[in-house]
C-alpha cells in the first residue's frame, strides 16, 4: 500500500506537469523544417545546434542541415518525423505544407509517416531521383550507395522519365548501371542498422509525449488545443504530435493518441523510468490518471497495450540520454 506522502508527490507532479504543458501548448505550430531533437555534432548552415536549439532552430528555404558523428530530428508536415544520421547533409528544398520537399544530398536518413493528408504532396530528392511518399508508412534513404527502401507504405520514384512503384518490403537500387526496378530486401539487415534502432526509440518517446500531451489538455478542459498538429512538450524539449481525431500507430508500432480519443474511457496510466545505459531501472509505481480514451495506459515497466509494448522511454526523472530524447 502507496505512503499517503508518495501519492501526494505523485499528485504535486501531475498537477505541476499538467499546468507547464498547458501554458507550453498554446505555442503556435512549427512549420515543416523546424529542428526538434540533436544528438552530437550537427550544424546548420555551418552554425552548430546543441540540445538548447531544440524549439527554435528552422531548416529554411535551401538551408543545409549536417552531421558528423551525430543525429538529428527534424519535423515535416504533422506526423511527419525526418531522422538524419551520421555524416549526412539534407537541404530544405521547399518548406510549404502543401509541397513540402527535402533533398538528402549525403548519407542516410529514415522518413516515419504516422499521418498524411491527401493534400500532402511529400516528397525527397537524392541524386537525380524524387521519391513521392503516397502512404503512411517508413522509408530509408541512403545517399551514399544509392538505394531507397520501402519498410512500411507505398512510394513512387521517379528518375527522368522513368518511375517505379515501391511496396512495402521493396528498394530500388540508384547506382550507376543498377537496374531501375523495385526489389525485395531483407528486413533484418535495415532492422540492424543504428540509425533504424536510433529512429525506432525516438518514435517510442514521441508516443510517449503524445501521451501526456492528450491528457493535459484533457485535464485543462481542452485549453491550448488548436486542431491536429505539433505541441510544444516542455518536459520532454521537443514538439509532441497530436492527431485530429482517435488514434493513429506509427510504422514501429506506438500508438499516438488525440485528446478526443483519451476523453472517452477512463483508465490507468503508469510512467517508467528510461533506460541508463545497458540497464532498464526500476520501474516506478504506477500513477493513477483519470483521464480517457484508450484501453490501457503506460504499464509499469512497459507501454501503451496495443502501441507501445516495452523498450525504454522516458519517466518525470529522466534525463538526455543516447539514442533518444529523455526529459532534461
Amino acid at each position: 500500500m502507496r505512503s499517503p506522502m508518495n501519492q501526494s508527490g505523485r499528485a504535486m507532479l501531475l498537477l505541476l506537469a499538467s499546468a507547464a504543458l498547458a501554458a507550453a501548448s498554446t505555442n503556435s505550430m512549427p512549420p515543416p523544417g523546424a529542428v526538434n531533437y540533436v544528438e552530437g555534432q550537427v550544424a546548420l548552415d555551418g552554425q552548430n545546434l546543441s540540445a538548447a536549439s531544440v524549439g527554435s532552430a528552422l531548416l529554411g528555404t535551401n538551408q543545409i542541415l549536417t552531421t558528423s558523428q551525430g543525429r538529428a530530428e527534424l519535423l515535416l508536415t504533422p506526423g511527419v518525423f525526418l531522422r538524419v544520421g551520421d555524416n549526412s547533409e539534407v537541404r530544405m528544398v521547399s518548406p510549404d505544407l502543401a509541397a513540402t520537399q527535402v533533398e538528402l544530398r549525403h548519407g542516410s536518413a529514415t522518413l516515419e509517416v504516422t499521418e498524411l493528408f491527401k493534400e500532402n504532396n511529400l516528397s525527397v530528392l537524392m541524386g537525380a531521383a524524387s521519391t513521392r511518399i503516397d502512404k503512411m508508412g517508413l522509408y530509408d534513404f541512403n545517399a551514399d550507395q544509392p538505394a531507397i527502401s520501402v519498410l512500411d507504405g507505398e512510394a513512387t520514384v521517379s528518375e527522368g522519365d522513368r518511375h517505379v512503384n515501391l511496396k512495402k518490403g521493396h528498394l530500388v537500387m540508384l547506382a550507376a548501371g543498377a537496374q531501375f526496378k523495385a526489389q525485395s530486401f531483407k528486413k533484418d539487415a535495415v532492422e540492424s542498422d543504428p540509425l533504424y534502432r536510433w529512429s525506432k526509440l525516438r518514435s517510442e518517446y514521441e508516443a510517449q509525449a503524445n501521451m501526456e500531451t492528450a491528457q493535459t489538455l484533457v485535464v485543462n478542459g481542452g485549453f491550448g488545443w488548436y486542431g491536429p498538429g505539433w505541441y510544444w512538450d516542455p518536459f520532454w524539449n521537443f514538439y509532441a504530435f497530436l492527431p485530429g481525431d482517435g488514434i493513429l500507430y506509427s510504422p514501429f508500432g506506438w500508438g499516438f493518441y488525440s485528446p478526443g480519443y483519451v476523453w472517452r474511457a477512463p483508465h490507468r496510466i503508469y510512467y517508467h523510468y528510461p533506460v541508463v545505459g545497458s540497464q532498464r531501472s526500476k520501474p516506478a509505481p504506477g500513477v493513477s490518471v483519470k483521464t480517457s480514451g484508450v484501453s490501457s495506459g503506460f504499464r509499469a515497466g512497459g507501454g501503451i497495450s496495443g502501441g507501445v509494448h516495452g523498450g525504454g522511454g522516458g519517466g518525470f526523472g529522466g534525463g538526455s540520454h543516447g539514442g533518444g530524447g529523455g526529459r532534461r
